[in-house]
């Protein structure tokens, strides 16, 4: 079997999809980005986490349409090639594989801080190595697993909303806004949370594994981001009731914070949000290794890395590469700007999605959801940190430059 025909089985269905997804979502959203996020909204928070809700929402939309018409591992990449050309679709994957390495390492490293903090990279290193190994044991495995992280995390976060809830007397929020916040720190935060929501491109980038992509795409994503938004609000709430907007932007565990007022309560959030990143990382992983595959496999990416394994069915080459470079990246990165500079890339990866979408259909309604998607994409992106910003354009540039060249060199 030649390089361009490897395929993937079949093999996952509505529920291992949905939790493929949640293992993103929840154990990005809610133990790396509430903090940040609330820094930047401060009383603002539950706004920004409803622009970060309907900015996803669209990009879901135009995913599973996209998803549904094109049910190949890729994602984004394979839409943007389809619909607006080779360049566009490389763009859009060099973004992401680059921007969930990215979340990646961030990932590694919450487990890292929460599970052991005085040698958190030595831990964030093996974590790595764990899932990359899990990952490379069969895609079946991965969703069985993210079953299972998904459960844990719930029922942890469901104690941390109890817990904080009792402990403050009741749900309390500032729904008038009395911080000192202007429209760009509500924006900035919904870009930060974003990067919560992002969890359900895993299940269109897996459109060569599912069963029935059709059908099984669009309930996937409709469904995970449906839980993960009423979790986000639930623990929202609950903890900003326990510590007030300004404790937990000043926490670096602010879900730790909230329950530290009931003995053993704090070590099992602590444990959660091991399970939860490590979840999500799981599933990030998988993500990341079906772009660069998809990518190699069109000859954007060495070929080596288009190899299917015999026995396990998974591009193992990809996965390899992929835990590679998130090991490097733990070396080099801290948490907070990790989150940003993937944000800025995811969001220009959906911004690429829903211009695709919107060649779709001619019909103006049709096209109110996509429009809303890229404008979404484009405002919340810039309204993200400096630095994240500039460092998002910068690795967009150079990806850029590395297709022209292979285009030169191939016109030699």
């Amino acid at each position: 079997m030649g390089i361009g025909d490897a395929r993937l089985s079949r093999s996952l269905g509505v529920v291992d999809s949905v939790m493929v997804g949640l293992a993103a979502m929840v154990g990005a959203g809610i133990f790396a980005a509430l903090g940040p996020a609330s820094a930047a909204a401060g009383d603002w928070l539950l706004v920004a986490l409803a622009i970060a809700a309907v900015v996803a929402y669209c990009n879901a939309r135009s995913s599973a349409r996209l998803a549904a018409l094109y049910p190949e591992s890729g994602g984004t990449y394979v839409y943007g090639r389809e619909r607006l050309g080779p360049f566009w679709g490389y763009l859009a994957g060099w973004g992401f594989v680059v921007g969930k390495t990215a979340s990646c390492a961030a990932m590694a490293m919450t487990v890292g801080a929460y599970a052991w903090p005085g040698n958190a990279t030595a831990v964030a290193v093996l974590t790595v190595l764990v899932v990359t190994a899990v990952n490379y044991a069969g895609v079946q495995k991965s969703a069985r697993a993210a079953r299972l992280m998904v459960g844990l995390v719930l029922l942890v976060l469901l104690g941390v909303v109890v817990i904080a809830l009792i402990d403050a007397g009741g749900p309390a929020w500032p729904w008038t806004g009395t911080g000192a916040v202007g429209v760009g720190g509500i924006l900035q935060a919904a870009g930060l949370l974003f990067f919560a929501f992002a969890g359900y491109a895993r299940i269109a980038t897996l459109g060569e594994e599912v069963r029935d992509p059709a059908r099984t795409i669009p309930r996937a994503i409709g469904w995970a981001l449906a839980i993960a938004l009423g979790v986000y609000l639930l623990v929202a709430v609950a903890v900003v009731s326990a510590l007030g907007t300004d404790g937990v932007a000043g926490a670096v565990d602010p879900l730790a914070q909230a329950v530290s007022s009931i003995p053993g309560a704090e070590v099992v959030v602590r444990g959660g949000a091991v399970v939860a990143a490590a979840g999500a990382l799981l599933s990030l992983l998988l993500g990341v290794s079906r772009t660069v595959f998809a990518m190699a496999r069109d000859g954007h990416l060495p070929s080596a890395l288009a190899s299917v394994h015999p026995r396990f069915g998974v591009p193992h080459r990809a996965e390899m590469a992929v835990g590679a470079a998130v090991l490097v990246l733990v070396l080099m990165l801290d948490v907070r700007g990790a989150i940003g500079f993937s944000a800025f890339a995811v969001l220009f990866y959906y911004l690429v999605a829903n211009v695709s979408a919107w060649t779709l259909d001619r019909s103006a309604r049709a096209r109110v959801v996509p429009l809303a998607g890229a404008l979404g994409c484009v405002v919340l992106g810039f309204a993200l940190p400096l630095a994240s910003v500039v460092a998002g354009l910068v690795v967009l540039a150079l990806g850029a430059a590395v297709y022209g060249a292979r285009r030169r060199n191939a016109t030699r």
